[in-house]
């Protein structure tokens, strides 16, 4: 695989494994249904998280193979939406800046938009690389 194709990064998905009864690392890998049930399950109860230390570089692949790479890097848009996420600031990177600083105003509109991202990041992501 040439790294034009490297859209994901197994180091971000093993950081975010270890927040991995939150589901972080399934929604990165593009896979939200089972990030939500992590979310709610602490990871089935902790047996899918350690499983799922297996299962990243498989992961990685699939989502490389998914997204489109280009000039809005997936790692970075994706660490800052865990680590700064209520704040905007990856909506900033992305050059959305009006829904950014309404974020940053409201907190990720009071959470409910940074949840949102966690289901459609990789998404918008590929639409702003496909068109810029």
């Amino acid at each position: 695989m040439t790294q034009a194709n490297n859209t994901h990064s197994k180091t971000v998905g093993y950081v975010l494994w270890l927040f991995g009864f939150t589901g972080a690392h399934r929604f990165y890998y593009g896979k939200p249904v089972t990030g939500t049930l992590w979310f709610f399950t602490l990871g089935l109860l902790g047996l899918g998280w350690l499983i799922d230390l297996f299962l990243i570089p498989s992961m990685d692949r699939q989502a490389d193979l998914r997204f489109r790479s280009g000039r809005i890097d997936y790692s970075v848009a994706w660490i800052l939406l865990a680590f700064l996420g209520f704040f905007g600031v990856h909506r900033m990177y992305m050059g959305k800046w009006i829904t950014g600083i309404l974020y940053l105003c409201t907190l990720g509109f009071l959470g409910i938009g940074y949840l949102y991202d966690f289901w459609t990041l990789n998404d918008q992501i590929t639409v702003v690389n496909a068109t810029g």
